[in-house]
């Protein structure tokens, strides 16, 4: 773990040193600020779907689901959060 920290630090560094004060191109700008969401819709998807056997349906599917209605909505944050885990234990509990 401490390899990957250094490594992502040393990444980092990386940009500034090699770029200065020149901007990137207009086209990478784009694909820098769409990375981070697509990233981290990938990794809901996988970690809400994904198992050892493969694809998994079950309570945590129903937890995002509420939790994606309870945004759509513009709840809190925090709203969010709590409704998902109690979807997701009622669906646990009652399946």
């Amino acid at each position: 773990m401490a390899v990957v920290g250094a490594g992502t630090i040393a990444l980092k560094a990386l940009g500034p040193a090699l770029l200065g004060t020149r901007r990137l191109p207009e086209r990478f700008e784009l694909l820098a600020t769409l990375l981070a969401p697509t990233l981290l819709a990938a990794l809901v998807v996988t970690q809400t779907l994904g198992s050892a056997d493969g694809l998994s349906v079950d309570a945590r599917l129903a937890g995002v689901g509420a939790a994606g209605v309870a945004l759509a909505f513009r709840a809190p944050l925090i709203a969010v959060v709590f409704l998902a885990a109690a979807v997701t234990a009622v669906t646990r509990a009652l399946f």
